[in-house]
């Protein structure tokens, strides 16, 4: 089988050892049990690989077929790798060398720069094709207890593509669907590592960011009979899982930041137009959000 390399060249590949249709996931946390989940709906064998030993075991009840390890990593078409950044890379690390010719691997981190940049490297010279993915939904939860099969319905679905030739990469993206078909991902949306990054600090961060300290006031704990969708709504992410979100954090610093500014920013001018009681301006700086939001939903 011949296969084109990043400048578009042929070789002959080495043969493919994986079972076609086998999917492997490391980590069975929110995101990782999902993936598993809705591919053992689908009727897929899956096999996992979980840092605490008794999360995969309850996983095997009625989810998993078997454990991701030196033997059934070359089995797998398709592995995801559900972890945090670090741990991500570091089972990349351990186990790139026993995927087969011709799999693909992804990630589901949150950030993409970091990830591509420490993965491809990683995979440099390999018969596989790794592609930096972020499946965006989840919950303020986490762990495999609160993974669902349902958890992608409808979700969009953000993918680096590889750096490869054209007809090898359109090649890898339709197989890629077609093995995460059963998660039912509502799109899938091909940016580079930059570009995500830069609009998840946005989209994704920040919102985690202002949630987490909005309830940091002392009136938080007296919010009860007082609040509603509103409070709701702001709140629903200010609980997290700190140490992932940290590292998610740092990896995006410099866009992250940027995005923090300029909220500060904006709520210094709201706050300096009520200090001033300054109706003429407070309005305006309403009107203007109530404009952009409008704009931004396309009514």
């Amino acid at each position: 089988m011949a296969v084109e390399n990043a400048t578009g060249e042929k070789s002959v590949a080495p043969e493919a050892t994986f079972v076609p249709g086998r999917r492997g996931v490391v980590s069975l946390g929110l995101m990782g049990g999902s993936f598993a989940k809705a591919f053992a709906a689908a009727g897929a064998e899956v096999f996992a690989w979980n840092r605490t030993r008794s999360t995969l075991e309850l996983a095997m009840i009625e989810t998993v077929t078997g454990e991701l390890d030196e033997s059934t990593v070359p089995t797998c078409e398709l592995i995801v790798l559900a972890g945090y950044p670090a741990s991500t890379v570091e089972w990349l690390e351990r186990y790139a060398h026993l995927v087969s010719p011709g799999a693909i691997v992804i990630d589901a981190v949150g950030v993409k720069r970091a990830i591509c940049e420490r993965c491809e490297k990683i995979c440099e010279g390999l018969p596989f094709t790794f592609v930096g993915c972020h499946p965006m939904a989840g919950t303020q939860f986490s762990g495999f207890a609160r993974a669902r099969a349902t958890m992608f319905r409808g979700a969009p679905m953000v993918v680096v593509p590889p750096r490869m030739g054209d007809l090898a990469r359109a090649d890898v993206l339709e197989r890629l669907k077609e093995l995460l078909a059963p998660c039912e991902f509502g799109s899938f949306t091909l940016a580079t590592a930059e570009e995500h990054d830069r609009i998840i600090a946005f989209t994704s961060q920040l919102a985690h960011v202002v949630s987490n300290a909005y309830v940091k006031s002392p009136t938080a704990r007296e919010h009860r009979g007082f609040s509603a969708g509103s409070y709701r709504d702001l709140t629903r992410v200010a609980r997290l899982n700190a140490p992932m979100w940290t590292e998610l954090f740092l990896d995006n610093a410099d866009f992250l930041s940027e995005e923090i500014g300029t909220i500060i920013a904006s709520l210094q001018a709201y706050k300096d137009a009520i200090d001033a009681r300054d109706a003429e301006r407070l309005q305006a700086l309403l009107a203007e959000g109530d404009r952009i939001k409008r704009e931004v939903e396309g009514r």
